[in-house]
């Protein structure tokens, strides 16, 4: 199946009195850049995190954070350390003795300082399969996300090689009469500038030109690769880097057809095919 770099994914378990929950978040990256942040009685569990994240994302910026939490209905279970309660009033005395009219801290502000509460003890063995438990549900809800994102992204690929392929059998019958209408240009600005050359001269010249925007070759290439990409599309394995380069290929080709076609209607075809091989690459930047 065909997956997206981009996603989110959530996912949380309860383990009295604890609550932990994952959030990962993927984005677009030529390679895997796995960031995992954990608590610090849990930090000797990234490796295996990283492992598990790892076995199955292939490419992308992917960030894990596991967040644990005393879980509602257990919040009884954390006490007020008096403490450091003690020594936080002793600091914002000080601090309101020099500047007497620094606002005092709320409530709030004075729970959310470290070592005010104290939770209960986390048991490394109570908590590490649970993380890693909830981790894999995670894993595969980004998975899930990753692949219907995919899945669209591969819709719209296959909508513009539908319309390059369009473009070029509608290309190719032109290619046949591309020559004469080279010669009729060339004999009405030899008849409107009123000179005589002769026809062997002309005949010479025709044939270098028409040498020159000869683009047949480069059309064979653009059904090449377009019926390689097709083939890469159905296969149920990361597509992203070798996509890639199809569409560098592609771009070539659509460029040297630009430059050496000097016939309107092969002109308006090959500004058509830049601008639906641009949307590719856009596209096939967003895929693992």
């Amino acid at each position: 199946m065909p997956h997206s770099m981009t996603g989110f994914a959530a996912a949380d378990v309860v383990v009295a009195p604890f609550r932990l929950a994952w959030e990962i978040r993927s984005v677009n990256h030529r390679f895997l850049e796995l960031t995992v942040r954990l608590p610090d009685e849990l930090r000797a569990l990234e490796p295996e995190c990283r492992d598990m994240v790892a076995a199955v994302v292939r490419r992308g910026k992917v960030d894990c954070n596991l967040r644990v939490s005393v879980s509602a209905g257990d919040a009884r279970s954390v006490v007020v350390v008096d403490d450091a309660l003690r020594e936080l009033r002793g600091l914002q005395a000080e601090i309101l003795a020099v500047f007497p009219d620094a606002r005092p801290l709320s409530v709030g502000e004075v729970l959310r300082w470290a070592g005010i509460l104290k939770e209960p003890e986390q048991q490394m063995l109570t908590l590490a399969q649970p993380a890693k438990r909830c981790l894999s549900a995670a894993i595969e809800a980004l998975q899930t996300a990753r692949g219907r994102e995919g899945e669209r992204i591969v819709e719209l690929l296959e909508q513009r090689i539908d319309g390059i392929t369009a473009l070029t059998d509608r290309v190719k019958p032109l290619l046949d009469g591309a020559q004469a209408r080279y010669r009729e240009r060339l004999q009405e600005r030899l008849q409107r500038f009123d000179v005589q050359v002769q026809p062997e001269r002309i005949e010479q010249e025709l044939a270098i030109l028409a040498q020159r925007v000869d683009v047949a070759e480069e059309v064979d290439r653009l059904a090449s690769h377009v019926t390689e990409i097709r083939d890469i599309l159905h296969r149920g394995e990361p597509m992203g880097r070798r996509l890639d380069f199809l569409i560098q290929e592609l771009n070539r080709e659509a460029n040297t057809l630009a430059s050496k076609v000097q016939d309107e209607a092969l002109t308006r075809a090959a500004v058509d095919l830049k601008v639906l091989v641009e949307q590719m690459r856009e596209q096939v930047q967003n895929l693992e």
